[in-house]
Parts: C-alpha cells; sequence; structure tokens
C-alpha cells in the first residue's frame, strides 16, 4: 500500500503509474483518495480545536467553583457538554472516513519500479532472472478431478 502522504504530494505519479499498469478504472480512487483525505484531515484539525476549547472551559469551570459561582459554571459545563457530543460525532465520523480511506488506499497498486520495462500486454514481459531449470516430469501428472475420483 502507498504512503498517503507520498499521494497527495505526488497524484500525477501515481495516476501514470496506474496507466502504465493498464487499470485505468482505478484512475478515480486516487481522486477519491486525496478528497477523503481532505476531509478527514478537517475532521482532525475541527477534533483539535474542540478539545482544547473544552479544556479551556474545563479550567474556568474550576475557578468559577473556587469562587463560588455555580450559575455561571453551569452554563459552561453545558457548553462543555454538547461539544462532548460534537465530539464524539465527530470521532464517529473520522473512523468512518478513516476505514473508507484504507479500502480505496488498498486498491491502488504500488510504483513500478523504474526499471520494469511497460509493455502492451504479458506477451512483452522480459525475464530478467532465471534460476535452475524448470521441473520436466517423467510420468504425466493427474488432474486433481482424477485423483478424487480414485478417493
Amino acid at each position: 500500500m502507498l504512503d498517503i502522504k507520498f499521494l497527495r504530494e505526488n497524484p500525477e505519479v501515481v495516476k501514470q503509474n496506474i496507466r502504465n499498469k493498464f487499470q485505468d478504472y482505478k484512475l478515480e480512487k486516487v481522486d477519491e483518495v486525496l478528497k477523503l483525505d481532505q476531509e478527514n484531515r478537517d475532521i482532525k484539525k475541527e477534533v483539535e480545536s474542540l478539545r482544547a476549547e473544552r479544556n479551556k472551559l474545563s479550567k474556568q469551570i474550576g475557578g468559577l467553583m473556587a469562587q463560588g459561582k455555580k450559575d455561571e459554571a453551569e452554563e459552561i459545563k453545558k457548553q462543555v457538554a454538547s461539544q462532548a457530543e460534537r465530539l464524539n460525532e465527530l470521532s464517529e465520523k473520522e473512523r468512518n472516513v478513516e476505514e473508507e480511506l484504507k479500502k480505496i488506499m488498498m486498491i491502488i497498486p504500488n510504483i513500478i519500479d523504474s526499471s520494469v520495462p511497460i509493455g502492451k500486454d504479458d506477451s512483452e514481459n522480459v525475464e530478467v532472472q532465471k534460476y535452475g531449470e524448470p521441473f520436466v516430469p517423467e510420468f504425466e501428472i493427474p488432474y486433481h478431478t482424477e485423483i478424487i475420483g480414485k478417493i
């Protein structure tokens, strides 16, 4: 699986790689990933902002309680509670977006090494290295259906 940072910084390289593999139907997945990634980053920013605000308000509540201003503290507690609900919603949305992002990232192929020649089809594949001799049996190998029939 490709690194999201690489895909974010090099979407055209990834798209060209997909074209080189003749998998053009996957081209739209790159744009989907970029869109989901941006959405995910926006959600994370909002979550961080809400957490910072919640922490600030929590400190204010402590100060107001120490000063005996319980009514004001209760108002701020309501704000904190509504922020907690929003945080839960965003956390769920973030999980869903990340899950979808991972699913789509698994579809996008890895980058072809620069030393690999690009051909029209399998017939243009180049054998780079061969190890040993291919096995040639001295007898006819039966099909699996024949073996099952004998059991």
